[in-house]
């Protein structure tokens, strides 16, 4: 198994969780993105930096993921991509995106973007807060306690 991070937008907070438990489990961790990214010392972490462009992270993601590969994303869209390749999503604030529900958020994505559009929804997600840095270690932990050491 290894561990692929939509790393762009990703908050300092959740890379500080993902590189502890990659060094901690001896797990690889690549965080792929479109800028420079300073990560600690590994032979478990590496970074990825591609140049701009439309959806080129997660291009790059998909085109590496093997089933049973966990990444960690925001992206509705990039997560449907990861759950049909028989990979696992997580986003930050620790919710596991699964066969079972991606289609609802996928749903629901597409709905606030339209509704974002005709101007009747402003704004995005509220910042990420300690409850969900907690969330988010808790729900890695558990799904690699169960995968990792498969």
């Amino acid at each position: 198994m290894h561990i692929y991070a939509d790393a762009d937008a990703l908050p300092n907070a959740i890379k500080e969780i993902l590189c502890r438990a990659a060094i901690r489990l001896g797990i690889g961790l690549t965080l792929v993105a479109n800028k420079k990214l300073h990560i600690p010392q590994s032979q478990y972490i590496t970074t990825i930096r591609l140049g701009q462009g439309f959806d080129v992270v997660d291009a790059a993601i998909v085109d590496r993921i093997k089933p049973g590969d966990l990444v960690i994303t925001a992206d509705i869209p990039l997560a449907a991509l990861v759950v049909e390749k028989d990979a696992h999503a997580l986003n930050p604030r620790g919710e596991l995106y699964t066969k079972d529900n991606i289609q609802g958020h996928v749903t629901m994505r597409n709905l606030l973007y339209e509704l974002r559009g005709g101007g009747v929804v402003t704004g995005g997600p509220r910042p990420l807060c300690n409850r969900d840095r907690e969330a988010f270690a808790n729900q890695l932990d558990i799904f690699l306690t169960r995968h990792a050491t498969r």
